[in-house]
């Protein structure tokens, strides 16, 4: 199983590369009045339209540093960016490696918890996340 890792605050996600369409650098966000507050805008990537999610406010993590890249992905066949402060690195993992978290402690959205170089990366369930 190949995951994107990426950065948010002080804290590591991961969301697997089959989910993954393109990684962008920050461009142009066009706000959208009354959309919702997780919804940061839309952008305009080589002429096609699509709608940007502050994952900061789904996740629940407070990151002060500017956003730097767009990770594009798939959701349910449709295309969405999610901006995310760092893209780290993309890694192979063995699913055998990831750890199940008690699903009565945890979002439904969470894979498992991964502890990579000292690092934990909280792998996310995209669909379950954007649902």
């Amino acid at each position: 199983m190949q995951i994107v890792v990426f950065k948010l605050g002080d804290e590591h996600f991961a969301v697997e590369t089959d989910k993954v369409q393109s990684i962008n650098d920050m461009m142009g966000i066009t706000s959208v009045p009354k959309a919702p507050s997780y919804i940061k805008g839309l952008i305009n990537l080589r002429g096609s339209i699509k709608s940007l999610v502050d994952i900061n406010l789904l996740l629940d993590v407070n990151s002060t540093e500017e956003q730097q890249s767009i990770i594009i992905l798939t959701v349910e066949d449709e295309e969405i960016g999610i901006s995310v402060d760092e893209v780290e690195e993309v890694l192979d993992i063995d699913e055998k490696t990831i750890q199940k978290m008690d699903t009565d402690q945890v979002s439904s959205y969470i894979r498992g918890i991964i502890n990579y170089e000292g690092k934990l990366l909280t792998i996310i369930d995209i669909d379950k996340l954007l649902n």
